[in-house]
């Protein structure tokens, strides 16, 4: 999670330079803090949603090997990825309850994964023992 959240620092950056610096240095408007929460909300579920979709891995996800799927093991449609990403913001803000969830779920998954129909999976390539022995012997 903190590495997904360096990298969303960048995007949410980005985001950000681009409407309200425009808006506030160009022509002195500040949005009201309701509309900012609110474009948070999308650009992240833009980031997120668009990522799950497009091969089931964020950028952070990628890097540690791990992949968002169906709760039956196949590629999570659009509205389960929408429902997750919904779901994970409450799981995340009641103190994290719905990630320390997956410490007494059987299968380890955060709550809002169970809600969704959604779960996380290693993608680690195995490794592969060799039974012939080693050359030159």
């Amino acid at each position: 999670m903190l590495y997904e959240s360096l990298l969303l620092l960048g995007v949410l950056s980005v985001a950000f330079m681009l409407p309200h610096l425009a808006l506030g240095m160009g022509a002195g408007i500040v949005l009201p803090g309701p509309v900012l929460l609110i474009h948070v909300f999308l650009v992240m579920g833009i980031y997120f949603v668009w990522y799950w979709r497009h091969g089931g891995q964020t950028l952070a996800m990628q890097t540690w090997k791990l992949k968002l799927v169906s709760a039956e093991g196949g590629e999570a449609g659009l509205g389960r990825l929408c429902l997750r990403y919904c779901l994970s913001w409450p799981s995340l803000l009641f103190y994290g309850a719905g990630l320390l969830w997956a410490l007494l779920d059987r299968d380890g998954q955060f709550l809002h994964d169970r809600l969704a129909g959604t779960r996380i999976v290693s993608v680690a390539q195995p490794t592969t023992t060799s039974t012939q022995p080693p050359a030159g012997t």
